[in-house]
């Protein structure tokens, strides 16, 4: 990869930014696409968000922003213009910046999880499916999940208030879709989500208890690093089949590329 002043830069916001792989896996797509464009990690504490963000309006030869935890939905609060899906969540995924320095936010957590699923020959249409974790992520792929048809939808979020707020606006968006709070007992769901961090740092506990799961079921994760959690090696040992967090981002790197505008073999703007 060659930058020279003709190259698009994108930055992943994040705190912590360690485990983020966002920069690794894009970095290689758009290189193979021939994408003179590159994507660069910064560590952005909560109380500096704002101040960095009015910075971000008036550096001209940035494309946008890849948004993580914890400034999701700050992100969103700050954008000038949101997508549907972003609207409907109240957070972000990504921003593109506008030549006049406004801000256009969406989310593209569902449909890259959705997505991910199907390239990996798991259709989600009709199953019984629990999701565990109620934050920016969980409530677009709970989302997404409705959209495409899942045979009925359960919450479990540790603060159980979080994940009736969201079965209330899955029912209003989708109200064709069964949804219930629950518990996180994977018992006798054929796909499990863990759509929380548990598992992104060495000591956490797991988001559910594996010697529940049936072993026929479906266990996803969203985190990315690790590859393989400690949940997905608990399933994987109990027979079941793993669909690990890369997968969701490896599908969202289309839908980047094509929000962000971004051209091949040039600068994108």
């Amino acid at each position: 990869m060659t930058i020279s002043g003709k190259t698009r830069l994108l930055a992943v916001v994040a705190d912590p930014i360690d485990q983020v792989r966002t920069p690794e896996l894009l970095n290689a797509y758009l290189t193979g696409l021939g994408i003179d464009a590159v994507v660069v990690p910064w560590h952005i504490r909560a109380e500096h968000f704002t101040a960095v963000w009015e910075g971000c309006r008036r550096l001209q030869n940035l494309g946008g922003l890849l948004v993580t935890l914890p400034h999701t939905a700050r992100a969103a609060s700050l954008c000038d213009s949101l997508g549907d899906s972003a609207r409907q969540v109240g957070a972000v995924s990504v921003v593109r910046r506008l030549p006049d320095g406004r801000m256009h936010g969406d989310m593209f957590d569902g449909q890259g999880f959705i997505g991910g699923l199907r390239r990996q020959d798991i259709e989600p249409r009709g199953l019984n499916t629990l999701l565990v974790g109620a934050g920016s992520a969980g409530s677009a792929i709970a989302l997404a999940l409705a959209a495409n048809g899942v045979g009925n939808l359960a919450l479990a979020n540790r603060n159980r208030q979080r994940a009736e707020t969201l079965a209330r606006r899955v029912a209003r968006v989708h109200p064709h879709c069964p949804v219930r709070v629950t518990d996180p007992d994977p018992s006798g769901f054929q796909l499990v989500v863990n759509a929380t961090s548990l598992g992104l740092h060495q000591h956490d506990p797991l988001p559910l208890a594996p010697e529940r799961l049936d072993a026929n079921a479906i266990v996803a994760e969203v985190i990315m690093h690790p590859d393989t959690t400690p949940l997905l090696r608990a399933a994987e040992a109990r027979g079941c089949l793993i669909h690990r967090g890369r997968h969701m981002l490896e599908e969202q790197r289309r839908l980047l590329v094509n929000f962000l505008e971004l051209s091949r073999g040039g600068a994108g703007y």
